[in-house]
């Protein structure tokens, strides 16, 4: 019996057991789509964290108030106020001196306000910060500029909107919010009406970066947010931008150096801030996601075992039931080989559409979830990479040959005469 007739009746056996053949390959379809769909995920997941960075910027230090053990939680957590960063702070590290490989620094404060515009409201976040920050920061203005230095060092009463708080308050009035004059009331805010500020800019929208929405929120002086806003004297957070990736060290040991000084710390241990670099921020959300993808893999190893092993029952079974027909092809001439390549055929067929079924699923599966990601404003990438699909495809074809070698040898090895007599 030639291959091509081979391969003929193992495709005609397969069909005429149409329900146990799909049911067969059912845990192979799930097993390779589960890799398919993990791997794609994963891949997802690793370029929104990059994403999420280049849209703050690279090579970022972000200085917290209190301390913290480097690889633990941050500084401030479950409601506790730290309120070891000052102004003057910022100012040592803005020094060339002190901080070469300083690009820029900026200072700033958080909170939620009020934005009213005649008897239009929008409840948002405002940042209070400095003229730094569009060095620090990667942001683009739609139109207008971002607070001059003269007017965020000065304290002068001027805002930034984001782009989502500009269309609460401007859309549809075909008024330019540029040279407005909103009021910004804050819950804290002793002043009833709120501070009036002149809008002198609106921020190109940004979308979400790390589950915040950059888009709602606006941007004042630091000295009206912490003075007329906040009511404090203290620094929420310093950002510092570093030259080159291979200062960042460096850096850390600079900030570290200069902060100790200005907070008269001599020993490590009484360290009042944190500093953390996105580089450490990335690596840790990487390692993160490798390791879900990773046991999530391992999940659709086990779903590839079991539909093996089900491969592996079903070919007994087949050859239970074909016991006759073994007999009668090797009474006519059927060689052992014949008959066991007609059932590691079967296996390898059953396991290869599986497979391929499986890579099909798989990649829809993940085009959705990449659909969805991107619909709910998240930079999510489809990605498949080719060497997914060969691992599955590998592992499925050798799932195949590996559960169906015992049930082929045994048909193999079958007596024609007590084949002939089986009932």
């Amino acid at each position: 019996m030639n291959f091509l007739s081979t391969i003929k009746m193992t495709i005609r056996n397969l069909m005429a057991r149409k329900g146990r053949s799909f049911l067969t390959m059912l845990g192979i379809v799930i097993g390779v789509a589960g890799v398919i769909i993990i791997i794609s995920l994963g891949a997802g997941a690793q370029t929104l964290v990059l994403g999420q960075v280049n849209k703050l910027g690279s090579n970022l230090l972000s200085i917290q108030p209190g301390a913290s053990d480097p690889k633990g939680p941050p500084a401030q957590v479950y409601g506790i106020i730290t309120t070891s960063l000052v102004n003057t702070d910022a100012d040592a590290l803005r020094s060339p001196t002190n901080v070469p490989h300083s690009v820029a620094v900026n200072s700033l404060v958080r909170g939620t306000v009020t934005v009213a515009w005649q008897n239009k409201t929008a409840d948002t976040n405002f940042v209070g910060t400095d003229s730094g920050y569009t060095k620090v920061v990667n942001i683009t203005m739609q139109e207008g500029q971002f607070m001059a230095p003269q007017d965020a060092d000065g304290g002068a009463n001027v805002v930034v909107l984001g782009s989502t708080v500009a269309n609460e308050l401007f859309a549809g009035t075909g008024v330019d919010p540029i040279g407005q004059v909103v009021k910004v009331r804050s819950a804290s805010q002793s002043q009833p009406g709120g501070v009036p500020l002149r809008v002198v800019g609106v921020v190109t929208p940004r979308g979400t970066v790390f589950f915040q929405d950059q888009d709602d929120q606006v941007f004042l002086p630091i000295a009206i947010g912490q003075g007329q806003l906040l009511g404090i004297h203290y620094l929420q957070a310093i950002n510092l931008k570093v030259d080159a990736s291979e200062n960042i060290d460096q850096t850390i040991a600079d900030v570290t150096r200069v902060l100790s000084q200005t907070h008269h710390i001599q020993s490590i241990d009484n360290i009042d801030f944190t500093v953390r670099s996105t580089a450490t921020a990335v690596s840790l959300l990487t390692t993160i996601t490798s390791a879900l993808s990773l046991f999530l893999t391992s999940m659709a190893a086990i779903a590839l075992l079991v539909g093996g092993i089900g491969i592996l029952n079903i070919m007994l079974v087949t050859v239970a039931e074909r016991t006759r027909e073994i007999g009668l092809r090797k009474a006519v001439g059927a060689t052992n080989s014949n008959v066991r390549n007609q059932f590691l055929l079967e296996a390898g067929t059953l396991t290869s559409i599986g497979g391929f079924i499986g890579i099909v699923l798989g990649a829809i599966v993940s085009f959705l979830m990449a659909i969805l990601m991107q619909y709910l404003g998240y930079d999510w990438a489809f990605v498949i990479s080719p060497m997914s699909i060969i691992s599955a495809v590998g592992v499925s074809i050798l799932t195949g040959v590996i559960f169906g070698l015992y049930p082929s040898y045994k048909a193999a090895k079958l007596d024609p005469i007590e084949a002939l007599r089986y009932e």
